[in-house]
């Protein structure tokens, strides 16, 4: 049974909680790993990036002289790629970076990412997740009696307006609301932050 620090609102260890290994103890799978981040962060992509081709710039309406007599090598416009201010040639487009994952792989991929954040000791289990007050300065106070580093990803069950607010000009501090819970945020964090309710449903979504 895999375990893990249980804190109380008042950011006192009150001993360990009992973690199902079921979500929180399977093996190591580097490459799923592997796979749902690349693809969580692909498309993450806007896509949107641009290039203009010789068709799409501006002038280079004539040809700049005679083909010719010159002494120069023949040219028949000014929005050539190889002049200033001409075209680019194979440069990036609009397009989609959607990569897709089955949604079994994406399930465990994500179990993985858990267990693996228990095992190296970075997750702590909060009895309870509800601020007084949105005071940014009072949350940080809290964060630091728990004793989090880094990175801090905090997990809850259900949507907390203070719990916000509070926590949204914290550098390196995100709060996540299930079920949006993401393998790259989890793998990114340095300290995971589980409310009791949220290992409950954790458990209860992915344990069968």
């Amino acid at each position: 049974m895999a375990t893990a620090p249980l804190y109380n609102v008042v950011g006192e260890r009150m001993g360990d909680a009992d973690l199902d290994d079921a979500v929180f103890g399977r093996p190591s799978r580097p490459d799923l790993l592997y796979l749902a981040v690349n693809r969580e962060l692909a498309n993450r992509r806007a896509g949107t990036h641009d290039t203009k081709t010789r068709a799409e710039v501006s002038g280079g309406g004539h040809k700049p002289y005679r083909q010719k007599g010159t002494g120069h090598a023949r040219q028949g416009s000014t929005r050539a790629p190889q002049h200033r201010h001409g075209g680019v040639v194979h440069g990036p487009h609009p397009r989609s970076h959607e990569k897709d994952m089955p949604r079994k792989m994406r399930r465990l991929a994500l179990l993985c990412a858990l267990s693996s954040k228990v095992a190296d000791g970075s997750v702590k289990v909060l009895e309870d997740l509800q601020p007084a007050t949105h005071k940014t300065r009072e949350f940080k106070q809290w964060l630091d009696q728990v004793g989090t580093a880094g990175h801090t990803l905090v997990v809850t069950a259900q949507r907390g307006e203070n719990l916000r607010l509070a926590a949204r000009n914290l550098p390196g501090v995100r709060v996540a609301v299930l079920p949006g819970l993401s393998t790259y945020e989890v793998m990114r964090a340095d300290t995971l932050l589980l409310t009791r309710a949220a290992v409950d449903a954790l458990q209860e979504a992915y344990a069968g």
